[in-house]
């Protein structure tokens, strides 16, 4: 009797099938090909391929949005793909933005004293450490938050700040290492590090209700980004990412505004 026959009369017999587990490597290959992405852009930050590393960093983070998302419809999500996914993101986008930024500019502020050195590495590592907290409170709050926002910004639109950044000016031929980029490098890296662990909240775009109408003006916003990622990758996702980032901290005090202003006045 074949394989396939003795399952069959298990079937029959009311022996439950058990899922094939193959199918639960499908959702981990994915966050294996991104945690190889974010450890790529280390070693390519490490060669001076500062271009190349922060592609590699983008592409880990397109794919930690399809991970999830493949669990999801194969209904393959489980514990072990939750934490492998953390710790994934942790290299992707705690480790790897920080050492790339360190790499191509941060690590230069020694030349200006042994003080501006420490600083440096200083604001690299402020950067991982605040992924991490980030990833932790996700990690803890994942079933208290409404899904449809985060508190605080994604590290995976952290690191796409950081790294978009880098590839902007160094499409430009300029060096990291310049003088005038040195301040707007540690700015921006301390920036995206305070925010990931902000209380403001961002739109996740992860709405529950698929069947909802789009509005005809979001698909045509949505094409239009497609069409100046086409023209100018670098500056359009260093754009798009910087007015993410910059939302969240906007919505809030337009809110807190709003709410002062319906108060009544003592």
């Amino acid at each position: 009797m074949t394989d396939d026959e003795i399952m069959k009369d298990k079937e029959d017999m009311g022996v439950e099938k058990k899922p094939r587990k193959v199918i639960y490597l499908i959702p981990n290959l994915f966050t294996t090909a991104g945690l190889f992405a974010g450890f790529y852009a280390i070693i390519l930050a490490m060669q001076g391929r500062f271009t190349a590393a922060a592609i590699s960093v983008i592409v880990a983070m397109l794919l930690d949005g399809i991970d999830g998302r493949v669990a999801r419809m194969t209904n393959t999500q489980s514990e072990f793909g939750a934490q492998y996914d953390s710790i994934a993101d942790m290299v992707s986008f705690g480790l790897a933005p920080s050492l790339v930024m360190y790499q191509w500019s941060l690590v230069s502020l020694v030349d200006l004293g042994e003080q501006w050195g420490k600083f440096g590495w200083l604001a690299a590592f402020f950067y991982s450490a605040m992924a991490g907290l980030r990833l932790a409170r996700f990690n803890v709050q994942i079933d208290k938050l409404d899904k449809k926002y985060f508190m605080g910004l994604a590290s995976p639109s952290a690191a796409t700040l950081v790294v978009s950044f880098i590839w902007v000016f160094d499409e430009l031929n300029y060096k990291g290492s310049e003088t005038w980029l040195l301040i707007p490098s540690v700015l921006i890296t301390v920036l995206a590090g305070v925010l990931m662990v902000s209380p403001f909240l961002y739109h996740s775009f992860k709405d529950n209700n698929r069947k909802e109408k789009v509005p005809f003006i979001g698909i045509l916003v949505v094409v239009l980004i497609f069409i100046l990622v086409t023209i100018d990758p670098p500056k359009v996702f260093f754009g798009v990412f910087l007015l993410y980032a910059l939302s969240g901290p906007v919505q809030f005090f337009l809110r807190r505004k709003k709410k002062s202003e319906k108060e009544p006045a003592e």
